[in-house]
């Protein structure tokens, strides 16, 4: 692992093809939020309302962009971890923290597993949906629990490459209306979209693993300010390849199904439809195609969850132990960090087996919908002026600090996080009432 002195920044002054090489962390931020469901939801966008929403994809990445660069930069300016920062803002963030990652992994590891498992049972149909998702959450615990951070993050370029091809491509095969794409750039709500807006907007790429991004900077080597312009390179590339990929899904949409006049399906299943209708259109080979990058999309995400969520919770017992700041038991293959892998691995499993507890769902919604206005505000308290009774390594310099392009941002990164969790929280509910 490299040292603050070492030069993973040098090469950005020796001439274009090396800043590559600095491109890390930021893509696996954005392929790990870049799950199956932000496809669905820009696939169906552009299905409902054609290119009319297309600013709002746009507008998603550029709000990532914010927060991650936010988490990135309070990590680098001051040494420490973003549960560091949280837990200076007092008690109440620890006991929102504990139940979220512990309720919000155990749902989550059932509905990753599975929704990997489902590109491969429509490949080989003689499968089951149920023990597929099993295998694919074995294989992804060995590849994060033997492999070191360099190993997993080669493996998640490589997906984010299968991704990029198999996605662009259905964009590029549905031959998009280059004037129409120009007039969706536009800021209009079309009836009925309020809802499908906040999706996209606040789905682009990213829910609690926008904020492991600060542990994948630690694990790389990039922990002083010394990198802050390499981590801006790295986490504008990420989310321009983001931004890429939900505009390639909606183009789809719009081209496929929007100008057909073909209702999209809800959940992953719209994928596995969307490789039908490649299947019919173009030939078999592209609807299998297809199906490989929606693979990659959801494999991608497993893997980043049980990589960087697990940094956190690690990180979340090393300061209720009080023990020093990157201790090995934090760190990747520390025992925190593969407890809870194994958290993620085997106790969702028996809600693959199980029909998944009412109340656990209603849990996982309401926690999980929390998160993301808690992240903004958050980030907006952390990264200005000082607060009075702040604990020392809490204070982010000065020259660190917010300015006022980035406080209207995570403003309305908030305003937007508030309303969606308001709404997914009625929708969890609404089933149950």
């Amino acid at each position: 692992m490299s040292s603050p002195g070492d030069a993973p920044a040098q090469p950005l002054t020796t001439g274009a093809a090396p800043r590559w090489r600095v491109i890390g962390p930021g893509l696996v931020v954005a392929a790990t939020g870049v799950g199956a469901a932000d496809l669905v939801a820009t696939l169906v966008a552009g299905a409902k309302f054609g290119y009319t929403l297309l600013w709002v994809a746009v507008l998603g990445a550029v709000i990532k962009v914010v927060l991650v660069e936010g988490a990135g930069r309070y990590s680098l300016a001051t040494g420490r971890t973003i549960f560091e920062g949280w837990r200076s803002l007092g008690r109440w963030t620890t006991w929102y923290f504990a139940p979220y990652i512990v309720i919000w992994g155990l749902v989550y590891g059932a509905t990753a597993m599975s929704s990997s498992a489902l590109p491969i049972v429509a490949l080989f149909p003689d499968l089951s949906l149920r023990w597929t998702a099993v295998v694919t959450g074995l294989v992804g615990l060995a590849l994060v629990w033997v492999g070191t951070y360099a190993a997993f993050e080669k493996v998640m370029a490589a997906l984010v490459g299968i991704m990029f091809v198999c996605v662009v491509g259905a964009a590029v095969l549905a031959t998009p209306n280059l004037g129409e794409i120009v007039l969706g750039l536009r800021p209009v709500f079309p009836d009925d979209s309020v809802v499908n807006v906040l999706a996209i907007a606040g789905g682009v790429g990213g829910t609690i693993t926008l904020a492991a991004y600060g542990y994948w900077l630690r694990e790389k080597g990039w922990s002083t300010p010394v990198f802050m312009r390499v981590m801006r390179i790295d986490n504008g590339v990420a989310y321009a390849v983001t931004g890429i990929f939900v505009v390639s899904m909606l183009i789809v949409g719009a081209e496929l199904y929007y100008s057909a006049g073909i209702a999209a399906e809800t959940g992953d299943q719209a994928l596995v439809q969307l490789s039908d209708v490649l299947d019919d259109r173009y030939g078999e080979v592209f609807g299998t195609v297809f199906l490989v990058g929606f693979f990659a999309s959801s494999f991608s995400s497993l893997i980043g969850v049980w990589s960087g969520v697990s940094l956190m919770f690690a990180d979340y017992v090393g300061n209720l132990r009080d023990l020093p700041s990157g201790h090995p038991d934090t760190r990747t293959g520390g025992r925190y960090f593969r407890a809870y892998l194994l958290w993620l691995t085997f106790p969702p499993m028996l809600l693959l087996l199980l029909d998944e507890p009412v109340g656990l769902i209603l849990a996982y919604g309401t926690l999980g919908a929390l998160f993301m206005p808690f992240l903004a505000i958050t980030l907006l308290v952390l990264l200005n002026k000082r607060r009075p009774g702040a604990l020392p390594h809490s204070d982010v310099p000065e020259e660190w600090r917010n300015g006022w392009l980035s406080n209207g941002f995570m403003a309305l990164c908030a305003v937007l996080f508030v309303a969606l969790a308001v709404n997914e929280i009625r929708e969890t509910l609404a089933p149950y009432l």
